[in-house]
């Protein structure tokens, strides 16, 4: 992993509780796999503890790694380092992903109470005006009581979004080709087609994986679909929702957005969704910060002694799956 990720993942604390379970240099953090230090190191390596930054583990690696049995991954995906060559030699991979949803669940359910109840709005009309209004009239669809919410994905992350929605007077849908109208039964959420789904919902939160096949998922006739003073938010990538036609919605005033990601990720200085009333745009926070790294590698270590105690681990990654999700 990046020596940053290093830093900020694996604290005191947990290196402490990695060293009394595995043969570990808490000095050595690799990053490129191909100079003498890293093959040095390689060539006895059983078990990798990776995270962002971390270097391709392609054949060339693989073959310096001769004793390698097991990854664990303190992050989420591992598409970006965990290659076809590793499956095919049978090594078990561990991912906490399942931590890193946590977080991303509680950020957009977070948003989708704010966006019903019209916090953004009626705040920025408070500071502006600065008097006694009555906001029921000024917005009378304002509340999160019998509103529709349309979930898009039942990914990990979607599925936590829903369990945390549970609570609450809201009408939930989903749109996920992978899920049986049973299985959204069991979820507690109502299967719709695509289309409906961007028609119904007063707030849609996207959770799709960036997939070849959902570049562009949510399209310029789906944001048309949706209601006006309708909220979309995206908490997924940027590169699921067709940003043009999104920027002219919600520079139109036609509708609302909540934005965690974008494309490009940083988005130009002079891009007018900055300027928008009726957008709020994060740098791609929702995910775990700070304190809650503390839980990425938690569940790391708890993956690592399941593996030297000879139990499989509770988070593998499936490489069937991989093709549908992150």
């Amino acid at each position: 992993m990046a020596e940053r990720s290093a830093r900020q993942v694996l604290g005191p604390a947990s290196l402490d509780r990695l060293i009394d379970l595995l043969d570990l240099d808490p000095g050595l953090v690799l990053d490129d796999f191909t100079t003498p230090a890293a093959r040095r190191t390689l060539a006895d390596t059983e078990l990798l503890v990776t995270g962002w930054g971390c270097p391709p583990l392609d054949r060339p690696a693989l073959d310096a790694a001769p004793r390698l049995r097991a990854v664990v991954h303190t992050a989420g995906t591992v598409r970006h380092h965990i290659t076809d060559a590793c499956w095919e030699r049978g090594i078990a991979v561990s991912s906490a992903a399942a931590a890193n949803a946590l977080p991303v669940a509680e950020y957009t359910v977070a948003m989708i109470l704010l966006s019903n109840k019209r916090v953004l709005d009626i705040a920025r009309d408070y500071r502006a005006e600065r008097r006694t209004v009555d906001w029921n009239e000024r917005y009378p669809d304002a509340g999160n009581y019998r509103r529709t919410v349309g979930i898009l994905s039942a990914s990990a992350i979607g599925r936590r979004v829903i369990e945390l929605l549970r609570p609450y007077d809201l009408d939930v849908l989903l749109y996920d080709p992978y899920v049986t109208a049973q299985e959204a039964g069991e979820l507690g959420v109502r299967q719709v087609p695509l289309p409906e789904l961007f028609a119904r919902a007063d707030v849609i939160s996207v959770h799709t994986p960036l997939l070849p096949a959902t570049q562009g998922l949510v399209s310029r006739e789906l944001l048309a679909a949706m209601p006006d003073g309708a909220t979309l938010i995206n908490t997924a990538r940027g590169a699921v929702v067709d940003q043009e036609a999104l920027t002219e919605e919600v520079v139109a005033g036609r509708i609302r957005a909540v934005l965690d990601v974008t494309v490009p990720e940083l988005l130009p200085a002079a891009s007018p969704l900055y300027d928008c009333d009726n957008a709020l745009i994060t740098p791609h926070i929702a995910g775990s910060k700070s304190g809650e790294l503390r839980r990425l590698a938690d569940l790391a270590i708890g993956e690592i002694e399941r593996y030297v105690t000879g139990r499989p681990f509770a988070h593998a990654v499936r490489p069937e799956v991989l093709d549908r999700s992150a």
